[in-house]
């Protein structure tokens, strides 16, 4: 199989909704392949977000898996995390997740798992690709009694919320901790209220009253603002904020200060690693994670393996690795002992265990990790040149490295889901490093042009 993919990007399809390439055709036709790849007479599960168009793209996936002879389990808006748990307990043969995650309403995506509830190898998504083209599997259609059926699992949102239960520790409950849970109208919006509730913690809830136009509207993980502010309103002890799908979260201190993936996995890498249960010896993270995280490992003697953008990379590292912990500085975070991909409720419970087990509250926590100045950039473009195609701009990402040396990182990188130039500098002055992104974005300016 070839791994060159024009469909998938790193977190599946995703585009605007009903646009090329986010069509009822090419769902109807993924639906196919999808079938036909892992099994005639199988079944798929197929979840979704809270986004309006995702019963426009349930319906076409679940037409082109029976129109291959496979059979639908319909689990309706869940996690995606949730959605790849189902798709394991099931015993399906694989999972589908209808989301764009934290992107507004109007954008969609499709994302996959396989049986065993991990995000598919670039090269099965590029042989789903060669299966989707025009005529390979027409003659192939089921016929007769041979087409599929479609069910609806009633129960995926108790089972799935009864696995995370049983993912915190027994010993412990949530008792007099006043928390607030912003779900961004999104995949989470019955879930994550339910779990600290029935675990004891009094919640208060945003983002819980979903209209498929909302999702992401102001709140939740990217505009995690409002639920800064809630908690400082209540005096709440904590805040949680989820994305649309609910496979990441960012937090916020009893103060209202943000706390990101980097922080939680500080916290929770020194935790496993004090109890004897971090495998491996190290933590896997994104080149994007802070160098202070780096830092704050090393002082108990943990290692960190840096990864490509996407939780998927971080996961299949951890897995040819042997690691347990892994996760990116956007709130994805993987505990492979209790799921097999980013877990915004998983990563909240296990945040809550360390402080029910400490008696520490996070802001105090979270003084274990010193972070470097960051300085992020987003420069919108047209068209995703090769970077080593560019040489103005390779120069002047060169000599900047050169002048930041072992105190600094740069990193130049197209986005895997946007049409944006991404640009990452660290170091130990701020100032320094807005002078040399300035050098790094006109030189990208020149030679990408404005979207």
């Amino acid at each position: 199989m070839v791994s060159e993919r024009r469909l998938f990007g790193t977190d599946g399809i995703r585009g605007p909704a009903n646009i090329a390439p986010m069509t009822p055709e090419v769902a109807l036709r993924l639906g196919m392949a999808v079938a036909a790849h892992f099994g005639r007479g199988g079944s798929i599960v197929i979840g979704k977000d809270t986004r309006l168009s995702g019963y426009m793209f349930e319906m076409a996936l679940a037409a082109g898996v029976c129109a291959m002879g496979a059979e639908v389990l319909l689990v309706g808006p869940l996690p995606t995390p949730g959605i790849a748990y189902i798709t394991r307990s099931m015993r399906a043969d694989a999972g589908v997740v209808i989301s764009a995650s934290h992107n507004p309403f109007g954008d969609n995506g499709i994302k996959l798992f396989a049986a065993d509830g991990f995000k598919l190898p670039d090269e099965v998504e590029a042989h789903l690709e060669s299966l989707m083209e025009p005529g390979v599997l027409d003659d192939q259609r089921a016929r007769g009694r041979d087409i599929g059926k479609a069910a609806r699992i009633d129960d995926a949102t108790g089972r799935y919320i009864t696995h995370l239960k049983y993912g915190f520790p027994a010993a412990y409950k949530l008792d007099g901790l006043k928390i607030v849970v912003d779900c961004a109208h999104g995949a989470a919006y019955k879930v994550a209220p339910l779990v600290l509730r029935e675990l004891g913690a009094e919640v208060i809830a945003l983002g819980v009253a979903p209209d498929g136009l909302n999702i992401n509207e102001d709140l939740g993980a990217v505009h995690p603002a409002r639920m800064c502010a809630t908690v400082r309103e209540h005096g709440a002890d904590l805040g949680i904020a989820l994305d649309g799908d609910a496979d990441r979260a960012v937090f916020c201190d009893r103060h209202g200060q943000l706390v990101d993936g980097d922080a939680i996995l500080a916290i929770c890498a020194r935790e496993l690693h004090a109890r004897g249960e971090l495998r491996g010896g190290a933590v896997v993270a994104t080149i994007m994670s802070n160098m202070g995280l780096e830092r704050c490992l090393q002082e108990v003697g943990v290692g960190l393996v840096r990864t490509p953008v996407g939780d998927r990379y971080v996961v299949e590292q951890m897995v040819s690795g042997g690691y347990n912990l892994g996760g990116e500085q956007s709130g994805h975070v993987v505990f492979l002992d209790h799921g097999t991909t980013g877990d915004g409720v998983v990563a909240a419970l296990q945040v809550l265990a360390i402080m029910q087990r400490s008696g520490r509250p996070l802001d105090d926590l979270t003084r274990v990790l010193t972070r470097f100045p960051q300085l992020l950039q987003a420069i919108p473009v047209a068209r995703k040149i090769p970077l080593e195609r560019l040489p103005g701009l390779s120069a002047v990402i060169g000599g900047v490295e050169t002048e930041l040396g072992r105190e600094g990182r740069v990193i130049v990188r197209y986005s895997g889901t946007e049409a944006t130039l991404r640009i990452m500098l660290e170091g130990p002055d701020l100032a320094r490093l807005q002078v040399l992104a300035g050098r790094i974005s006109e030189a990208a300016r020149g030679e990408l042009g404005a979207a």
